[in-house]
């Protein structure tokens, strides 16, 4: 019931990440779970264990490094700095 928990608190936290910049998160569901697993890494790394807990998910450092994986995200698939020209 715990892994249940997690996907669904992982998944609404990568849609809302997604809609907070205004962009859809390639691979549905999937993809807004592992956009929430890999920003509620990341913001913990970078703000640390901050503001409420659901889920085992710091809920305010996960949002914001959803944010920015996102952001990290669509910069790469767009091409970026990494553009051939």
């Amino acid at each position: 019931m715990y892994l249940l928990w997690v996907l669904i608190i992982g998944g609404i936290i990568g849609w809302l990440s997604g809609n907070l910049i205004g962009r859809d998160v390639p691979g549905g569901v999937l993809g807004n779970i592992i956009a929430g697993f890999v920003g509620s890494w990341l913001g913990t790394e970078l703000l640390g264990p901050r503001g409420p807990v659901v889920g085992g998910f710091h809920i305010i450092p996960a949002i914001v490094g959803s944010i920015i994986a996102l952001l990290i995200f669509f910069a790469l698939a767009r091409g970026g700095a990494f553009r051939k020209r």
